[in-house]
């Protein structure tokens, strides 16, 4: 079964950082896209940044220049680096990933990604 636990989220001023992490387990995929995604109140989810095994990296209009997603292999952890962060970054953010797929067969949207962490949240004030 596979688990996934996020963490690092919490409460910055606009400008700040934060950096993400998703701790993986209980799946052996030898080719997957694990991706980050956000909601914010009211609002539906979306994707924010993908990166399969063949390391290839997507990120959503929003994120590009202020977010970096990476993975640590050998710690079966995904993690984002968030910086310059704004106000309407604030929302829970999610990792998820698709097993025996890469990031360039799967849209960034949810509906493509079947396990899901339980989320962190991320509140930013301006």
């Amino acid at each position: 079964q596979v688990q996934l636990v996020e963490s690092g989220g919490g409460s910055v001023q606009a400008g700040g950082s934060l950096r993400l992490s998703c701790a993986a387990s209980g799946y052996t995929y030898s080719r997957y896209c694990m991706g980050w995604f956000r909601q914010a109140p009211g609002k539906e989810r979306e994707g924010v940044a993908t990166i399969d095994s063949d390391g290839r990296l997507s990120y959503a209009d929003s994120a590009k220049g202020r977010f970096t997603i990476s993975q640590d292999n050998a710690k079966n952890t995904l993690y984002l680096q968030m910086n310059n962060l704004k106000p309407e970054d604030t929302a829970m953010y999610y990792c998820a990933v698709r097993g025996l797929s890469s990031c360039k067969l799967t849209p960034m949207f949810p509906s493509f990604f079947g396990d899901w962490g339980q989320g962190t949240q991320v509140t930013v004030s301006s």
